[in-house]
């Protein structure tokens, strides 16, 4: 009898394979989230590193949200737009911070898919309200400054809770749409996603269908908007060291900058590395300095406003030594 030949079966090309994914893929549950490292006591010092990061953002945050609270003195614009700005902090840290000790210190990485999708709406919705407030708060000291006597017009109460409300109202909207947006999109390139947290343009690698398209599209428009606030912030500023260098006395020259000046560095520095993590290309940076950036402008921003926004105000000081 004659053999019968076996014909081998043509080898798959890359479209053939992402549609056998496509139509074989199964639905995402959890992820699996990046760790600092895989050495047991490298684990424990990022535990202790971030317990201490958090405890210092904590407590100097809920110090500031005591002192205005209760001293009448600091019920005025800055100081209740600086409230807010520490209890969006408050929130935004204990998101990411508390999750990823929890991984360390029980060398778990997983993440479950609804627990993903809660933390990517949080994280941009404290994100995008901290950086809509930022602006206000530049219009605030712009008004201050540059147009002293018409300050309690322009910046009364009302205006106050109005530029706040919608600073908060903008941080659920924006989120809720780049959350679903996101969401949308079927997983099929693994569950492995390249951060310490839930990154949207991590996420977006894990991506198999065209949708994620759209999504990249909206990180586009959404940068549009991020530096065009940037740029009011930038042209606020301008202004206010133009009228500030026109000051004649000293003491109130010194007053104007220390109260700008460390809200300029905060900004920048939130602004240029959140920048760098969603606009760059992923494939151009390794792990390790994909971790350092989100740190840079997740962790160090909520941790340092305290330090340099406040706790170098004297007003502050002395409300805090009252409750003391």
């Amino acid at each position: 009898m004659q053999e019968e030949k076996k014909v081998s079966a043509p080898p798959e090309t890359s479209h053939s394979v992402v549609r056998k994914k496509m139509s074989n893929q199964t639905a995402v549950t959890e992820f699996l989230l990046l760790g600092f490292s895989d050495i047991r006591e490298l684990q424990i010092l990022h535990f202790v590193v971030f317990l201490l990061l958090y405890l210092i953002s904590l407590l100097g945050n809920l110090l500031i949200i005591t002192a205005i609270a209760l001293d009448r003195h600091l019920h005025t614009p800055m100081y209740f737009f600086l409230m807010n700005l520490s209890i969006l902090d408050l929130g935004s840290i204990s998101v990411i911070i508390p999750k990823s000790m929890a991984s360390s210190l029980t060398n778990t990485r997983l993440i479950s898919y609804s627990g993903c999708v809660a933390q990517v709406f949080l994280v941009i919705f404290f994100a995008s309200a901290d950086f809509a407030l930022l602006t206000s708060m530049a219009y605030d000291r712009y008004v201050a400054i540059c147009q002293p006597l018409h300050y309690e017009t322009v910046m009364n109460r009302t205006a106050c809770v109005q530029m706040a409300a919608s600073a908060w109202i903008i941080g659920i909207l924006y989120s809720a749409l780049h959350t679903g947006i996101t969401f949308k999109i079927s997983f099929c390139g693994g569950n492995v996603v390249d951060q310490f947290f839930c990154e949207i343009p991590q996420l977006l690698n894990l991506a198999c269908s065209d949708l994620y398209l759209i999504e990249v599209g909206f990180l586009i428009f959404s940068s549009f908007l991020g530096l065009s606030c940037f740029l009011f912030i930038i042209v606020s500023y301008v202004q206010i060291f133009k009228a500030v260098l026109r000051i004649p006395s000293k003491q109130g020259e010194h007053k104007a900058f220390s109260t700008c000046l460390p809200h300029l560095t905060v900004v920048s520095l939130f602004f240029s590395t959140a920048t760098f993590a969603y606009l760059k290309p992923t494939s151009s940076s390794t792990s390790r300095l994909n971790l350092i950036v989100a740190v840079l402008y997740s962790v160090l921003p909520p941790m340092m406003n305290p330090i340099i926004y406040s706790m170098r105000n004297k007003e502050i000081k002395c409300a805090l030594s009252k409750q003391i």
